[in-house]
């Protein structure tokens, strides 16, 4: 693993919360994610199940979880299988976890090879009533491809059809909402690196340069503070800005024009999820500032009511109707079309037509209840926008808010964000010569 060693009493915690909600006579089962095929015989880097990890902190290929609280024999209650080593694997793919490295990083006294999966198995459901089984249940998933949690399910079916069978999302939908102060301070890592990426990166922006030259001084400052992009970066200037989920990162960043980053380390598989607006040359212009304080506004006054209670429906709909304001304001909207705001129809989606924030975690798009209500304990984004396609115009900001008893605490409140501090630091670049 490239991130520093976790302490297993998080796992251990983890999978304590879940069994605590699992009745008598059950048996919950969490796979590892697949090694996902290119072309011909390549393989996509693997990126570890979350929800595997998240109970056990193992991020190899195959491996699989195993809880049964109510096992006859105590060893049985918690099992981790995992490849075996050998010398054929040690020369192709690189070493496997050991038993006693599995057991130092999960904190699983009962480790097995999976070549025992299916007889330990079958031992475990004569003696249980339900399976709890594991599926990709967001609510924006892709899933067209079958997963290995799929596949187990649609095999124990068909072998065991007189047991109950039950859903393990819905409990760890809850559960990985919550973060503990352990996960909290991994997001925080992954904050902190972020920021420094974008920090070296303003050192590299000026006209001219190209959009993926500044999405390498990213990169490079993640994999160098043992870091990965937690998606695919959008880097995005000119009329790129207004395209939400730009990608492609090949255009020149032109002088007088603003560049939009929406960029996130992850650390340990905890992701953070920042966006930044800046102006290519170093000075906003007073339209382009104009536009950039009415989002900066929006920002404030929803980190604001990202609160203990909250729904998130109800926390959507205020940031609509602020920015509806705003856009009057800023000559984008009438005062009569300001006036036909409403639930169904926001006067702002022409200029405004995302949503305001996610759950951020384990995942950039974390598991959670899709309407909460905020609980303390929850990671969440806030990312309001303005686009204006006809004038080549956007700005974007997003910072990362740990909901808490007390208010809401802004993770990225180090991460330069006021114009005139942005300014100052682009001008302190410019006069030293930037970076080459």
């Amino acid at each position: 693993m490239r991130h520093a060693p976790i302490d297993p009493a998080l796992f251990t915690a983890n999978r304590r919360r879940l069994v605590q909600l699992l009745p008598p006579g059950s048996v919950a089962v969490l796979h590892a994610a697949d090694t996902l095929p290119t072309t011909g015989d390549g393989t996509l880097r693997i990126h570890p199940a979350s929800d595997l990890f998240w109970a056990s902190g193992i991020e190899q290929e195959e491996s699989v979880l195993v809880l049964a609280p109510g096992a006859v024999n105590p060893a049985h209650r918690e099992m981790l299988f995992l490849r075996q080593p050998n010398e054929q694997l040690a020369t192709w793919e690189g070493a496997k976890l050991t038993t006693e490295q599995a057991r130092q990083i999960s904190g699983i006294t009962k480790i097995r090879w999976l070549t025992e999966f299916p007889a330990a198995i079958h031992a475990l459901l004569c003696e249980s009533d339900a399976v709890y089984l594991n599926a990709n249940e967001h609510e924006r998933a892709a899933t067209e491809v079958e997963s290995r949690d799929e596949r187990m399910a649609r095999q124990l079916i068909h072998r065991y059809p007189l047991h109950r069978f039950e859903r393990l999302a819905p409990l760890l939908r809850r559960l990985r909402a919550v973060k503990t102060p352990a996960e909290v301070a991994l997001i925080r890592k992954a904050t902190d690196i972020t920021d420094a990426g974008l920090r070296r990166m303003l050192a590299a922006l000026r006209p001219g340069v190209m959009e993926f030259e500044l999405e390498a001084e990213l990169t490079a400052e993640f994999v160098r503070r043992r870091a990965r992009m937690a998606y695919e970066p959008i880097i995005g200037s000119g009329n790129n800005t207004c395209v939400l989920h730009y990608i492609e990162n090949d255009q020149a960043c032109r002088d007088g024009e603003l560049v939009l980053v929406d960029v996130g380390a992850s650390y340990a598989n905890y992701a953070s999820d920042l966006t930044r607006t800046y102006p290519v040359n170093g000075r906003f212009t007073p339209r382009q500032r104009a536009v950039y304080e009415a989002v900066l506004r929006v920002l404030r006054s929803s980190i604001a009511r990202t609160t203990v209670g909250t729904r998130l429906l109800d926390w959507k709909r205020a940031a609509q109707a602020e920015m509806a304001g705003e856009l009057v304001t800023l000559g984008l909207l009438t005062p009569e079309q300001a006036a036909q705001d409403s639930a169904d129809e926001p006067a702002c989606k022409q200029y405004f037509m995302h949503g305001l924030g996610h759950s951020l975690g384990l995942g950039v798009h974390d598991m959670a209840p899709v309407d909460g209500p905020l609980a303390a304990g929850w990671v969440m984004t806030v990312e309001p926008g303005i686009y204006i396609p006809e004038e080549g115009l956007a700005v974007r900001l997003e910072n990362d808010i740990l909901v808490t008893e007390n208010g809401p605490v802004d993770l990225c409140g180090h991460v330069p964000i006021e114009p005139d501090e942005i300014e100052r630091i682009m001008a302190g670049h410019a006069a030293g010569g930037g970076r080459v």
